[in-house]
């Protein structure tokens, strides 16, 4: 047998490592000046975001992949829109995503060690946000993936990002919208706005509200008044959502929770601050999670439902039958998960066919450990560990989904600036198995370096049942990283670490 070595340790140690790691993974997705040239080695990029132009939505269409206008429509700019993350393995940027990934580092901060680090790199996506919205209107992105014949597009070419900036591209070129990147807003001037976006957005300004009460009250009470201003535009009857441009990239069907998460995290902000609109925006909350957990809109942790999150928080603003009702609306996903965790072999609570397997393993996690702060309840723990367990290692591949995690984790990350760097962006989780049907075609790109280096899958014989995992920088489907997968890691890193 060969040897197994492992370490034990505190919780704090063990857990608050991989937290730590997943922040310096931020830290390597920034874009604009301010960036960390010890990660990834990277420079400055995407400077032409800073007096960029907007232009109305654009026409895609999703089964030809490709954009039905022949040219942008330009409505308004420039506007400063330089800095952010990159969402993921390209260099788009989405508010959806980004107002996500925020909150969950900010959570993260209020609730856990508060380490400099993520407090530094919180700041840093709240701030993109502030760049977001202008007082009436909020950008919903920044970059285009989908093009057409005289359009080319950031999922067109496979190269640094600083490449860009050197472009020679005047308008008219079939390159300008990669150099000058177009900014797609999510409602026109004075107009409602989808509400998932509102209520996210307004959380994480919320939030920042809170962890900022105390240190730098002014900061807080500014981000107190956007958070409000921005749930005061939410659209409370849409016909349709707005997450990304096209859709199809993140879909979501729910929005009651983001409004429950939005108004939950001011109701806190305005406690932290003595303001006196807590008990509206108290009550604001319990409307929308009453609607919330009577709709047919319910899935589990992850980028397209957030009230895991914000059950939580209201659970400790509110008592008697509801307060029990957020607890058993946690719960909920976990009961299910637990059933499909004791027929798997590898105990894993998620679907191998599925996107977002990883995330919502973490999500999960999340679950389990806000019901046993909540309630005390015990249930669920080894099933805790199950998921964790599976994320980092314990799945049939034997590698661990957070790379740098172990001593076996994915080496081939599907992102332009590791790719091309040869160098791992350590922190980064990625979506793991995914079904055997979005292998058939592999980005291929003359600059992507090939990796593994001899194209060989040493793990193509643990694939089965219809699900398969590939460690390739070419499998977006399983090996490209995102904010929204390594934020929700962070957050349940953070949490099991207290």
């Amino acid at each position: 047998m060969p040897e197994r070595v492992f370490q034990v340790a505190e919780a704090r140690d063990l857990f608050g490592r991989l937290a730590a790691d997943n922040v310096r993974f931020f830290r390597s997705q920034r874009d604009g000046a301010n960036v960390d040239g010890s990660l990834l080695r990277r420079k400055p990029s995407r400077l032409a975001d800073r007096a960029a132009q907007v232009y109305s939505p654009p026409r895609i269409d999703m089964e030809a992949y490709t954009l039905l206008d022949p040219a942008l429509t330009r409505i308004g700019g420039p506007v400063d829109v330089e800095g952010g993350w990159f969402d993921a393995g390209d260099f788009l940027k989405f508010t959806h995503t980004t107002s996500y990934a925020t909150a969950q580092l900010l959570l993260a901060q209020r609730d856990g060690t508060g380490s400099a680090d993520l407090a530094d790199e919180a700041r840093h996506g709240v701030e993109r946000l502030a760049k977001m919205w202008t007082g009436d209107v909020l950008y919903a992105q920044v970059g285009i993936g989908v093009g057409n014949e005289t359009v080319r597009t950031d999922h067109d070419v496979w190269r640094l990002p600083e490449d860009d900036d050197n472009l020679d591209a005047p308008p008219g070129s079939a390159d300008h919208h990669i150099k000058h990147r177009p900014v797609f807003p999510a409602n026109k001037p004075g107009e409602p706005i989808s509400p998932n976006l509102a209520g996210r957005v307004a959380a994480a300004f919320a939030l920042s509200a809170q962890v900022n009460a105390e240190s730098d009250r002014a900061r807080a009470t500014e981000h107190l008044r956007i958070a409000a201003a921005i749930c005061a535009h939410a659209d409370h009857s849409p016909a349709a959502l707005v997450t990304a441009y096209p859709p199809e990239y993140y879909p979501e069907s729910s929005w009651l929770d983001d409004l429950e998460f939005g108004a939950t995290e001011l109701a806190l902000a305005a406690r932290a601050l003595g303001g006196s609109r807590a008990p509206n925006w108290t009550a604001e909350a319990q409307r929308w999670a009453s609607r919330y957990v009577e709709s047919d809109s319910r899935g589990s942790a992850g980028i397209s439902d957030v009230s895991t999150m914000a059950h939580a928080d209201l659970a400790g603003l509110v008592d008697g039958d509801q307060r029990q009702q957020l607890i058993d609306d946690i719960r909920r996903p976990l009961r299910d998960a637990a059933a499909i965790s004791d027929r798997d072999l590898f105990g894993a609570g998620v679907s191998y066919v599925d996107f977002d397997a990883v995330p919502h393993t973490f999500g999960l996690m999340i679950s389990a450990l806000h019901n046993k702060k909540l309630t005390g309840d015990s249930t669920y723990d080894e099933f805790l560990t199950r998921q964790r367990n599976w994320a980092l290692g314990a799945n049939p591949w034997g590698v661990s989904f957070v790379i740098g995690a172990g001593t076996t984790s994915l080496r081939c990350a599907s992102h332009q600036v590791a790719n091309l760097t040869g160098e791992d962006p350590v922190g980064a989780v990625v979506n793991g198995a995914n079904a055997a049907k979005h292998f058939e075609e592999l980005n291929t790109f003359p600059t992507l370096r090939a990796c593994p280096a001899d194209g060989v899958n040493p793990h193509a014989e643990f694939d089965g049942k219809g699900a398969r995992f590939l460690d390739n920088a070419g499998a977006w489907a399983s090996a490209e990283v995102a904010i929204d997968f390594t934020s929700i890691a962070l957050l349940a890193f953070t949490l099991a670490a207290r």
